[in-house]
């Protein structure tokens, strides 16, 4: 049977991709990606001609099934989405299945994603991490499932856009004021912004702002904030 390869790709920085994905889609015999015009620009970055199949999320079964037609015919398929790991708020998952049911192998190449880049500079401490991704467009809803993130204790990271940011925060804010908040806007790329503080420090930062552009992750610490060891005065 043929293979399927998941491959990240970066969320802004093109110096974050991997060796292997570049060469994973330089060996495959097709790749599938959620936008045809995106990954053709990743591609020809690095210098790389492949025939490609859309495979988004409006049609994600469908083009599953393309898919698997050429992996029964023996083609190697490489699947991109936009930007970041596939599968984690982003077309794939759907697709990694219907291959795995088929008898195709799946193989993952890891790559970068919003969430474990925001992660990784939150100081998140703990055990437990949940990750939400976006939570409704509905206002209602989405504060009955903040709610439910808060009142569970564990820290949590989302998605947002920056059209939702504000009320996002302003709805963190609202249940619990002093909440730890950091956002991340923009990772890797050219005007990434950190922002780390409360609930509502951090949104009044960007209600203060005439414009807010860019794509966002937000960390939201759990009940138990890091403490820093204490000195020793002993002399």
């Amino acid at each position: 049977m043929s293979t399927l390869y998941i491959v990240g790709t970066p969320i802004g920085n093109l110096g974050d991709i991997t060796f292997r994905a570049v060469e994973t889609f330089k060996n495959a015999d097709v790749i599938a990606c959620e936008d045809t015009r995106h990954t053709l620009q990743l591609l020809t970055h690095f210098e790389i001609r492949k025939p490609l199949i859309s495979c988004r999320s409006q049609n994600e079964e469908f083009a599953a099934q393309k898919i698997i037609k050429l992996l029964d015919n023996g083609q190697s398929i490489a699947y991109a989405s936009d930007a970041g790991t596939p599968g984690i708020s982003d077309p794939g998952a759907i697709l990694a299945e219907l291959a795995r049911q088929a008898g195709h192998t799946v193989v993952p190449i890891p790559g970068p994603s919003a969430f474990a880049t925001l992660v990784s500079v939150a100081g998140a401490g703990g055990k437990t991490l949940i990750f939400e991704g976006f939570l409704s467009p509905k206002p209602g809803k989405r504060r009955s499932r903040l709610r439910e993130l808060l009142s569970g204790g564990e820290a949590f990271v989302l998605y947002e856009s920056p059209f939702r940011i504000v009320k996002l925060l302003t709805d963190i804010a609202d249940i619990e004021t002093d909440r730890r908040v950091v956002v991340g806007r923009e990772l890797t790329k050219l005007h990434e912004e950190i922002i780390d503080g409360t609930a509502m420090e951090v949104r009044d930062i960007f209600l203060s702002r005439e414009s807010i552009k860019g794509e966002f992750a937000v960390f939201v610490s759990g009940m138990k904030k890091a403490q820093l060891p204490e000195k020793n005065t002993d002399n």
